[in-house]
């Protein structure tokens, strides 16, 4: 009896013991096929996110591009201390950490209490910008700026700071426009229409918020200089002959909406711009490349490259998510920012993409692949170095036209529908 219970014993114990085993290999079989379900499901999402050519703003794609590098510097440095920087200036203080926890958890800035009544109030919310190429000339990975009007333009009399010289009312502007019409290289300002022009237009330069200037132009030194003469327009003017001097036909829209629109809504920009934009199709059907002109609202320091010893102007190309087709049009802007990069490091501070929580987000871009916005300098650029990156500027574009005019041709050519094709 006593061998019998012996082993019966030793009997229970096996058993209990492979019981656990097969629990134990149950359970790892368990977790290794839901592993590998997951990371399956992880690439089918990542291709599906390609294929589609989805937005990567809500990706960590998107949060890492908007992170400054001297953040991951304080990273290195929670290990490596001689790479700490001062403590007024670490990211992980206190107070830094308390104020991202805090916007990440309800999207309020407490150091912009406007955020509070943005979602509430339109205008306020601004566009959440994402850097999709990185730009030389970006070390801080700063966004772009853009200064939103507190008022809307109306129509009093205002006087430009730099000549002194009235600024006409509607009704008057409209006889003068009856007159002269938009400009094609000339840069006189007038209405929504275009000129006839027995010359071929390819190139299309415009400006959504053509007042919007710089300081050195106006003598003066303000966070958002503004002039109905001496702005943007200036500089499309500029970029406008250079192309027409290089054998590219353009046509430049120097339009003031803020004096040629009843009740005029400096938040209706894009939609004012559009128009303009559909008029010039209309009349130049040639019309493929689409370059709406800003400035950004930093200041020198940000905005100035000095490269040899001879200073320049900084951009930034933006492009607008809402666009379905938007990474076309990144495209077209990485083939000038890479050029930028390679000529000239330094100048370009990136691609950035923008949505629309509150603002337009697609900033006229489905009207070609080839449309894009750039933002030129900032407030406090002259008029040299802004001319000088958009000489520059107009090099590289005249490049990718004649470029691609080549190649339609050749293709034309092998299709048999050109002349090399009979």
């Amino acid at each position: 009896m006593k061998w019998l219970r012996k082993h019966t014993n030793h009997i229970s114990r096996w058993k209990e013991n492979m019981m656990r085993v097969l629990v134990m290999g149950q359970t790892f079989a368990l977790l290794t096929i839901g592993s590998m379900v997951f990371f399956m499901v992880l690439g089918l999402g990542g291709m599906a996110e390609k294929s589609l050519h989805s937005s990567p703003v809500s990706s960590m794609k998107g949060f890492a591009a908007t992170v400054s590098s001297r953040f991951f510097m304080d990273m290195i440095g929670m290990e490596m201390p001689y790479l700490k920087t001062k403590q007024n200036d670490y990211t992980f203080s206190a107070k830094n950490m308390t104020t991202f926890v805090f916007q990440l958890l309800t999207n309020v800035n407490p150091m912009d209490p406007k955020t509070l009544i943005a979602r509430e109030v339109p205008g306020i919310g601004a566009d959440d910008p994402v850097l999709l190429r990185h730009g030389s000339g970006n070390e801080e990975v700063d966004a772009p700026q853009d200064y939103h009007s507190d008022t809307n333009h109306d129509d009093t009399v205002k006087i430009d700071e730099h000549n002194q010289e009235p600024q006409q009312d509607p009704s008057s502007n409209d006889q003068n426009n009856s007159k002269s019409g938009q400009s094609d290289t000339s840069g006189n300002a007038g209405d929504s229409q275009p000129s006839k022009s027995s010359s071929k237009k390819v190139v299309m330069i415009y400006h959504s918020h053509p007042r919007e200037s710089f300081n050195p132009m106006l003598h003066t030194n303000n966070d958002n200089p503004e002039s109905n003469k001496l702005n943007v327009g200036t500089i499309g003017e500029f970029m406008a002959k250079r192309l027409e001097d290089r054998g590219v036909g353009v046509f430049h829209s120097r339009t003031d909406y803020a004096s040629t629109i009843a009740n005029y809504n400096y938040y209706y920009s894009y939609k004012y711009s559009r128009e303009t934009v559909k008029a010039a199709i209309a009349q130049y059907n040639d019309l493929n490349y689409f370059i709406d002109i800003h400035r950004d609202s930093q200041h020198y320091q940000k905005t100035t490259a000095t490269i040899g010893g001879v200073s320049y102007a900084k951009v930034y190309f933006i492009i607008g998510h809402e666009n379905k087709n938007w990474s076309k049009n990144e495209k077209f802007a990485n083939e000038i920012h890479e050029r930028l990069e390679k000529a000239y490091p330094g100048v370009s501070r990136g691609v950035w993409a923008k949505t629309a929580k509150e603002g337009n987000g697609e900033y006229n871009q489905s009207f070609s692949p080839n449309s894009i916005l750039i933002e030129v300098g900032g407030v406090d650029n002259s008029e040299e170095e802004l001319e000088r990156t958009v000489d520059i500027l107009a090099n590289i574009i005249t490049d990718i036209y004649w470029t691609d005019s080549k190649a339609q041709t050749v293709n034309a050519s092998s299709d048999g529908s050109g002349k090399g094709g009979k």
